[in-house]
């Protein structure tokens, strides 16, 4: 199919980039806020650990069917279908006026993004051009930072005020919003023909290193985020400083991961063959600012370590999901979308354990662990980036859908 032209698909990108802001800010407004809400009920750590588990365990289930799906029927009706989803999922707790069904509302919010977040990535894929790849997941994981980073902020403010109803009521506004313009601004196309694969071909493309590699390496970024957002606050507690310092410490490693993103993305472009030897440093230099956090003091290493953790994340995260998009035939771009997602979300969940597990004998031990095991990546993925290139030669062509 010939290739979208650029000029028309830049409404399409931005559409696409606000489905991603809406994820990131929906999932991270109401995380950030949860911890209250468990005070407020008198509930037990266990039951606030569920109440944050299950929008992500929604997600590790059935990012992978609702990829494999947007191959089979369309990435744009899945996308929509998603946004709708969790509009309705938002709206029904605040129609329901049951504090308690904010578990059912968490659970139905993290299904309907598993469904929008990989049929978005394969539009990203097809309307960013076999030119501009890295550009338009760089622009893409620049408005997912935007969401981390504004998440927590305006979810604390809107409960606040007006408590998880008006959260759960803006949430369904901008759902609703973007899928209105995702109706309009992305064209309805066809599915492209899919050809049979066997469930052998399936598992050795999933097994292949132009799969295995970059999700490697957003499954290591994905945990460097997490662990930095949940740890740099502890680190700066324990020497003494205040949650408004440590809270701009966590917005500093947000910020700078969003605003490096786009960038990133321009080098993909310009250099496709080292892509994986830059990522490779990313998390190189994620690893290093964990190990400055580990040992450093205050707020002069805390500064340092959110710098060099923004840089690795933002540096590997585009680096990563433009490897997969060029790498990936395109009647199967919503399942590598999908099955990617559960990397990513396995490392969520991976970086914070290690370093809570580690923890439990010191917090600079766990510190460290995961520095340690971020440069461990980093090293595994420059050998891997040595041998030949798993990229193809000739980059598939990318369908709208």
């Amino acid at each position: 199919m010939k290739e979208i032209a650029d000029p028309p698909s830049r409404p399409i990108l931005r559409t696409l980039y606000a489905a991603g802001f809406v994820t990131a800010f929906g999932a991270h407004a109401v995380a950030a806020n949860l911890g209250r809400y468990a005070l407020g009920h008198q509930a037990s750590l266990i039951e606030l650990g569920i109440l944050l588990g299950l929008y992500d365990g929604a997600e590790v289930v059935l990012k992978p069917v609702f990829g494999a799906l947007s191959d089979r029927v369309g990435a744009r009706p899945v996308l929509i279908g998603g946004l709708i989803g969790f509009a309705f999922a938002s709206a029904g707790f605040v129609a329901a006026h049951q504090p308690n069904w904010l578990g059912g509302a968490r659970l139905a919010q993290g299904a309907a993004a598993a469904a929008f977040s990989p049929a978005a990535s394969a539009l990203v894929a097809a309307f960013g051009g076999t030119k501009r790849t890295g550009r338009a997941f760089g622009g893409y994981g620049g408005a997912k930072g935007l969401g981390y980073l504004a998440g927590p902020i305006a979810g604390g403010a809107l409960v606040a005020v007006g408590g998880y109803p008006l959260l759960f009521g803006i949430l369904a506004v901008m759902a609703c919003t973007v899928a209105a313009l995702a109706s309009r601004c992305i064209p309805v196309t066809p599915p492209r023909p899919r050809s049979r694969e066997t469930v052998v071909a399936l598992s050795r493309r999933l097994r292949s290193s132009t799969f295995v590699v970059p999700v490697a390496v957003l499954a290591g970024a994905t945990a460097a985020l997490s662990a930095g957002v949940g740890f740099l606050p502890v680190v700066g507690q324990r020497h003494g400083l205040g949650p408004l310092a440590t809270g701009a410490v966590v917005s500093l490693l947000a910020a700078i991961a969003a605003l490096v993103q786009p960038q990133a993305g321009r080098v993909f472009d310009a250099r496709q063959g080292a892509s994986m030897r830059y990522a490779a440093a990313g998390l190189g230099a994620a690893g290093i600012g964990f190990a400055v956090a580990a040992l450093g003091h205050g707020a002069l290493g805390l500064i340092p370590a959110a710098a060099l953790i923004g840089v690795g994340v933002g540096v590997a995260t585009p680096l990563g999901f433009a490897s997969l998009a060029h790498s990936t035939p395109a009647d199967r771009m919503g399942q590598t979308m999908g099955a990617a997602e559960v990397g990513r979300e396995l490392g969520d969940a991976g970086g914070p354990l290690l370093v809570g597990a580690l923890g439990a004998v010191s917090l600079t031990l766990g510190l460290a662990g995961l520095g340690g095991a971020l440069m461990a990546i980093s090293a595994t993925v420059t050998r891997a980036a040595r041998r030949p290139p798993g990229l193809p030669s000739a980059p598939p062509s990318h369908p709208a859908s």
